[in-house]
Parts: C-alpha cells; sequence; structure tokens
C-alpha cells in the first residue's frame, strides 16, 4: 500500500447514532438557503414561525411534527428549476429567486420585474427575444417551473424517509388560499395545512429580513384571503405584535434551540444508514441544479468507493469516504446557473464565484456534526498536488489521501459526461488526459487504482 493510505485505513465497522434528524437536516437547510439566494438561516427561521404558530393553534404533536419538517425542507426542490430560470430570464438564478419573492401580488407587478430584470446585462436582441417569449407563455412558464420543483422535492422528502403528509405539504408550498397559486390551482382547505403554514412563514422571514418586521406583518395582512389562509394570517399577526417574537427569531443562537420546537414524542435519531440515505438525497439536491450533472454526485461516491477499497479502506473511513465524495459539490448549490452552464470560458469574476464552491462546500458540511471531519475532505476535491489548486493552494504533504481519491473520481466522471462546453470523453481518451496529470494534479495509485476499475 502506498504510504500515503497507510494510517487511513479503519476496518470496523459500526451502526453507532450519530445525531439527531433535526439537527443534522437543520444543518442541511443552509444549503438550501444557497440555492435560493436567501440569508443564511432562512429555512431556520421559517421553521420557527410556522412552529411557533402551530402552537398557538394548539396543533397535535403528529400534526406540529409534518409542519416542522415540511417548513424546513420546503425548498429541496429548489435546485431543479434554478438552470431554466437562469435560461429562461438570463439572469443569476438565486439574485432573480431572492428578488422576486419581494415583488407585489398581480399580474402588474410580475410584468413589471419581467420587464425590469429579464436580461438585464444582455444585448438588447436577446432580452427582446426572452422578453417575448416569457410574455407569450408566461402562465405555462411558470406552472412548469413550480411543477418541476414541487414534484422534485415531494420526491427527495420521501427519499429522506417523511411521511406522505409531509411530501405533499411540501409538493403544495406555491398553491394559494384563493385558489391562484400554483402548481394545481387547489383552494382553501384543500391545500394541506403544513403548506400553508410554510407559505405564511416564508413570506414573512423573506420581508422581515429584507425590511423588518412591520413591513412582514404588512405584507401578511396585504395577502391574508388571497395567498393566505385568513386564521393562520391572524393567529401569526397576533404572535408578531410581541416584541419578543421577533428579538427571538433573529437571536444568534436560533439554531441551537429551534430544535427544542419539535415535539419530543416524534423525535427521530439517525443511525449510520440513515446518515447515507441523508447523504444520498442531498446528493440529488445538488445534482438537480444542472441538466449536465444528473447522477454525478452518486457515481463519485460510488468511484470513490471502489478506489478507497482498493486501496485500503474498510469499515467507517470507507462509508465517510463515500459520503464526502457524494457531497463534495455541495457547494455549487451556491454558484449561478448562468456561471455553470455558460458553454463559454469564464472571465475572472466568473471564475472567483466558480472556486467560491468549494469553500461553499466546506462552510456547509462544517455545521453538520457528523459529517465536520469530512468538510476539509470534500472541500479538497480541486487542489493539486503541486499546490497550484484551491480553495488553499495545498501541497502534496496537506492533501488526505480520502481528498485525493475524490479529486480522480470526480477527474473522471466530468471528463466521461457530457459537459455545457463539450460532449463525453471515452474513457480511454480520459484515463490518456488523466495520465498527463499524474504527479501535477493528481495522486498516482490512486489514479492506477482507478485504471484497473474502468479500462
Amino acid at each position: 500500500m502506498h504510504h500515503a493510505f497507510a494510517n487511513a485505513v479503519d476496518a470496523a465497522g459500526t451502526d453507532t447514532l450519530t445525531t439527531s434528524l433535526s439537527e443534522l437536516l437543520g444543518a442541511f437547510s443552509y444549503a438550501l438557503d444557497l440555492t435560493e439566494g436567501q440569508p443564511a438561516g432562512h429555512s431556520l427561521r421559517a421553521c420557527w414561525i410556522a412552529s411557533r404558530v402551530a402552537q398557538t393553534l394548539g396543533l397535535p404533536a403528529a400534526d406540529r411534527r409534518t409542519v416542522y419538517y415540511a417548513t424546513l425542507l420546503k425548498d429541496l426542490g429548489c435546485s431543479s428549476n434554478a438552470a431554466r430560470i437562469a435560461e429562461l430570464y438570463l439572469a443569476d438564478d438565486r439574485v432573480f429567486k431572492y428578488d422576486f419573492k419581494r415583488i407585489g401580488q398581480g399580474l402588474g407587478p410580475t410584468l413589471g420585474f419581467v420587464f425590469k430584470r429579464t436580461g438585464a446585462k444582455s444585448p438588447f436582441t436577446l432580452r427582446a427575444r426572452a422578453i417575448a417569449h416569457i410574455l407569450s407563455d408566461g402562465n405555462r412558464i411558470a406552472t412548469d417551473l413550480i411543477q418541476t420543483r414541487c414534484t422534485r422535492g415531494a420526491d427527495i422528502a420521501r427519499r429522506l424517509r417523511f411521511s406522505e403528509n409531509v411530501a405533499q405539504s411540501i409538493a403544495a408550498l406555491d398553491e394559494h388560499w384563493d385558489g391562484s397559486g400554483k402548481p394545481v390551482g387547489v383552494a382553501g382547505n384543500a391545500i394541506p395545512l403544513p403548506a400553508r403554514l410554510a407559505l405564511l412563514a416564508q413570506i414573512t422571514d423573506v420581508f422581515q429580513k429584507a425590511e423588518g418586521p412591520e413591513a412582514a406583518c404588512a405584507e401578511v395582512m396585504a395577502r391574508r384571503g388571497t395567498w393566505l389562509d385568513p386564521e393562520l394570517a391572524d393567529a401569526f399577526l397576533r404572535l408578531g405584535a410581541q416584541p419578543e417574537f421577533w428579538s427571538e427569531l433573529n437571536d444568534p443562537d436560533l439554531e441551537r434551540y429551534i430544535h427544542a420546537l419539535e415535539p419530543e414524542e416524534h423525535r427521530v435519531t439517525v443511525d449510520e444508514d440513515y446518515l447515507d440515505a441523508i447523504a444520498d438525497a442531498f446528493g440529488a439536491v445538488i445534482d438537480a441544479k444542472s441538466p449536465y450533472t444528473g447522477g454525478h454526485s452518486n457515481r463519485v461516491g460510488n468511484y470513490a468507493t471502489a478506489l478507497g477499497q482498493a486501496l485500503g479502506f474498510s469499515g467507517s473511513a470507507l462509508r465517510n469516504l463515500r459520503r464526502a465524495a457524494v457531497l463534495h459539490d455541495v457547494g455549487k448549490l451556491g454558484v449561478s446557473s448562468r456561471i455553470l452552464e455558460k458553454p463559454d470560458k469564464l472571465d475572472d469574476d466568473e471564475w472567483v464565484e466558480m472556486r467560491g464552491h468549494a469553500s461553499h462546500t466546506m462552510a456547509i458540511l462544517s455545521r453538520i456534526g457528523p459529517l465536520r471531519e469530512m468538510a476539509g475532505i470534500a472541500s479538497a476535491h480541486h487542489e493539486r498536488l503541486d499546490g497550484k489548486g484551491y480553495p488553499l493552494g495545498l501541497n502534496a504533504q496537506m492533501i488526505a489521501p480520502e481528498a485525493r481519491i475524490i479529486s480522480v473520481a470526480d477527474f473522471y466522471d466530468a471528463l466521461t459526461a457530457d459537459r455545457p462546453y463539450r460532449a463525453a470523453m471515452p474513457v480511454q481518451k480520459a484515463l490518456a488526459i488523466m495520465d498527463g496529470e499524474v504527479g501535477k494534479a493528481i495522486d498516482g495509485p490512486c489514479f492506477e487504482a482507478l485504471r484497473a476499475l474502468v479500462s
């Protein structure tokens, strides 16, 4: 065995308790905030708002648990329409989504937003063509975007082992009390209660973070009876009249004590198998960000697992390696799809943003207790042995064996899959390119293990 891997082997397989589900998914929710362009902690704050209203309504514990997770994970499907939004509106999908949530109700504000924001930095002809397309088919476009997001979000909730009530509530997030919502146009009490609370909480947090508590209360009042269930709006407004409600909502320690809001009798602990399932589910969220990355996270996880086994990893070390590999690109949720999907060379500013995805990966995984020790590994997949990589410019002595494996797995899958700027390469061509990078970008024993695996 190569010396770099001599101390990386752990033969002990375990099935130990890791953490509570609420803490784990609360930490992961920061990745969803990145994709929606929302200030960090948006999903947690929305969860807290909806849960507080559910408490005041006296909902049973089982229903409060559904509200808790349907709101915390309301944006599970948000990455799936990012590339389409960037393409349709010629805009940074994250900025577009953030600003769109703050426009008023009705056709007028929506049209004004479309005229102002579509292709704002694009040549006139492209901008005019995009606006004309949206105006001619706007309703179908909007319905399709929301349908994609809702369906994807519900599917991933099921992969996370949540009930159909949670899945259906996530699917109904964009339905409105008066039936004017999408994708189905269902109205009133036919909309699941957790979905009605999640929408209320989303609106509240968006406006209170941007403009303050008074603006949030005014917006809830303005949408009472149209977008929002009047009873829920009134219950919220009673809470919102209390100054301590807002101080608690914006307490820096909110993340630490929000988990107490999950009904104790319905709490779930996460074992190693469930943690694997959660990592795979968020791998699907990551891959949905781009039409070119379908299955990428899972494939990199599988390649890394096979390489790890060939290089002597086993047990919990192998399991942790796979999780880090599956989640290595979670930081791309914070990169504009205009950059991820660009078929041409990135300019300097775009390249800075693209390189930032590795740092985002580090920041997100560092929040997640059972994955914290792998955060540096996952975020180092673009480091190079010659010290010319990013984000930290680590040299060979500083790059861990697991990071070397993930780099090789990621490199190979990127070459052998379609990308915006080129078609997938044949295996032998990909291996020839990688061979030229051995000792400079990638590790020799890792590459030889890959060659033996795929040749």
